[in-house]
């Protein structure tokens, strides 16, 4: 059977890739709701997919033909539309961050667990990166033994002049942390094999943005396990002469080895994205992973139909949010927007 689905909250450009990849793994777009916070996201959608159905919103949550919503509502809205869909018996996919406050983590939680709903969040930094998928293999396949430390750099460019005005907002976006770093917590959980962690420290801080004092370009959080630890940091500070939107990068330390992923760029070095490095008891090797498949877009079709949950553990997606809600508001408490 050939899942049909429909997109809702056309408001951040990760909606392009999380429809594209769906229709890639074999699924069919049923259409999309056109109402945006944002008149060029609609746009750049109608553009790569010209043929897809513009439809009114209760339309496609109330088509019983429709098994999924996919969203990258303004942040604060994807709860509710998240919520709608599972209580219409549809699968829901969202971009992160899945929530901006605990209240929302909690209606959510509810609303899956009554409905017996999928919610997913597509985190977009390890889903759809190459380097990422090679990275969990070599992991799994004992490359560099049991990783007990993670660094991950989520560094973005602000590119402010097309920014919405909700971007600039924290009770809709959710802060830095939040946003930028629910990334680099799904990371740690995943590659360190943890079910959830303590967050030890968190700080965010406005450096260059005095107009806008609510707005965080910067953020950073300590976190870690009985059996591992992990630092992240995230930033608005990409300059215009990268040519890539951020220089990515994640650093597993394993007991016997390690792995730097430079995720979008090697700077000064080879050509394109997606480039790992290993080190081990056996050498260096640099390794080039743009032709490894991305896996969680079938995962989450099969999911879908067979009622399992290969795509991310059970209630992942939420553990991460939460954990990410948490560290930002540590850091609000702490003074951190300085």
């Amino acid at each position: 059977m050939t899942l049909r689905f429909a997109a809702i909250g056309l408001d951040h450009r990760h909606i392009y890739h999380m429809v594209a990849e769906l229709i890639a793994a074999g699924a069919h777009c049923a259409g999309y709701c056109p109402l945006t916070s944002d008149p060029r996201v609609l746009e750049g959608f109608r553009e790569r997919f010209p043929t897809l159905p513009p439809l009114p919103r209760d339309t496609l949550f109330d088509d019983p033909g429709i098994q999924i919503i996919v969203s990258a509502a303004i942040p604060a809205d994807r709860p509710a539309i998240a919520i709608r869909a599972m209580q219409a018996g549809k699968d829901v996919m969202v971009d992160k961050p899945g929530a901006v406050s605990l209240d929302q983590v909690a209606a959510l939680e509810q609303a899956a667990a009554e409905t017996g709903r999928i919610f997913s969040i597509c985190f977009s930094e390890r889903f759809v990166v190459r380097a990422c998928e090679t990275a969990a293999r070599l992991v799994a396949d004992g490359a560099i033994g049991r990783v007990i430390q993670t660094t991950g750099l989520g560094p973005h460019r602000l590119n402010r002049a097309i920014r919405p005005e909700w971007f600039f907002r924290p009770e809709t976006f959710g802060g830095i942390l939040t946003d930028l770093a629910s990334h680099q917590i799904d990371q740690f959980l995943f590659f360190t094999r943890s079910a959830t962690a303590d967050i030890t420290a968190a700080h965010t801080a406005n450096r260059a943005l005095p107009d806008v004092p609510a707005f965080q370009d910067y953020g950073e959080i300590l976190l870690h396990t009985p059996h591992a630890s992990g630092f992240i940091r995230v930033d608005w500070f990409t300059p215009d002469g990268l040519p890539a939107w951020g220089d990515g990068r994640l650093f597993l330390l394993g007991t016997e080895g390690t792995i730097e992923l430079r995720k979008y760029v090697d700077i000064a070095g080879r050509p394109g994205a997606d480039h790992l490095f290993l080190t081990n008891n056996n050498g260096t090797e640099h390794i080039d992973c743009s032709a490894e498949p991305l896996t969680y877009f079938p995962r989450f079709l099969a999911d879908v139909r067979h009622r399992t949950d290969t795509a991310t553990p059970h209630g992942h997606a939420l553990t991460v949010t939460r954990l990410a809600i948490k560290a930002q508001a540590m850091a609000n408490a702490a003074g951190g927007r300085e």
